[in-house]
């Protein structure tokens, strides 16, 4: 069985190529599907097959599902614009009559109060409607979204953010790879809907692990929305950009990331990334 892994330029999607080759896929059974080709050759190297994939060119999606039976959609990276280019995906998948599509979506995304959620729902109904044999994984946030907050926090010691006392139950990009690989394998996960997510942890939590990973203190900050949107505003964001992350974090604050599941563990059969791990591995050099 062939398997396309689509965005494979990218950050997770090249973990999942990462993780199909430590969990014995042959290279030449895996394409990597990436917009700019330079950025997964390294995949080419070690015998995988690299094909140009970009959702906005409906072309490409066509050529590169050729003689492919299992695909991952790996979600479009500009939020409220990246529904078309899942849908060219799955049109294309549909025709091409792949006996798996794997879709990586947001914790909940059917019913979460999340600016991000509205793509991945109608992504997910998308699915649904091909009548396309199906796995959906619901990735809670990834734990190296902090690194920008890990970097400030080098300087400050101050780690702030417009959540109140929210937590998130976060994993590294490669245990949501790992997930992926999984179930790309494996037979018997068609029709689940799993909600990956790691152990719950404060924002006062994720301070303390960014305190150990810099050997300094760190202290949570909560924000208001107002307080967040002026800062982020003197860092020279546009308006839309600030909106955004306010909202982000208001629906954070709401809870939206608040997920219990061990999905994400009973898929990989192992613990998920310390939180200490993922932050180091993103350290700003000194």
């Amino acid at each position: 069985m062939t398997i396309l892994v689509t965005a494979a330029g990218g950050q997770l999607g090249h973990l999942v190529v990462d993780a199909l080759l430590a969990r014995g896929a042959a290279p030449e059974s895996i394409v990597a599907g990436a917009r700019t080709v330079a950025k997964a050759a390294d995949l080419g190297d070690r015998g995988v097959r690299v094909v140009p994939l970009d959702y906005t060119v409906p072309e490409s999606v066509d050529a590169a599902l050729e003689g492919v039976h299992i695909v991952l959609l790996i979600s479009g990276s500009e939020p409220g614009g990246r529904l078309a280019g899942h849908l060219t995906v799955i049109d294309a998948a549909a025709r091409a009559g792949v006996a798996k599509l794997v879709y990586t979506s947001v914790s909940h995304a059917d019913t979460v109060d999340l600016v991000l959620a509205p793509d991945h729902k109608a992504t997910e109904e998308a699915i649904a409607a091909s009548g396309i044999p199906a796995v959906i994984l619901r990735n809670n946030w990834y734990m190296e979204n902090y690194a920008g907050d890990l970097a400030g926090a080098a300087q400050t010691g101050v780690f702030s953010a417009a959540v109140g006392d929210a937590a998130v139950a976060a994993a590294a990009r490669a245990d949501y790879a790992d997930a992926a690989a999984v179930v790309l394998l494996e037979d018997g996960h068609l029709g689940r809907t799993y909600e990956l997510a790691g152990p719950r942890a404060s924002y006062a939590d994720i301070a303390a692990a960014m305190g150990e990973v810099l050997g300094r203190e760190v202290v949570y900050a909560p924000a208001t929305p107002d307080e967040l949107a002026a800062r982020l505003a003197s860092f020279g964001l546009d308006e839309g950009t600030v909106g955004f992350v306010v909202a982000l974090d208001g629906g954070i604050a709401r809870g939206a990331l608040d997920v219990a599941s061990s999905d994400l563990t009973d898929l990989i059969g192992r613990p998920v990334t310390p939180w200490t791990d993922a932050l180091r591995a993103v350290t700003p050099a000194s």
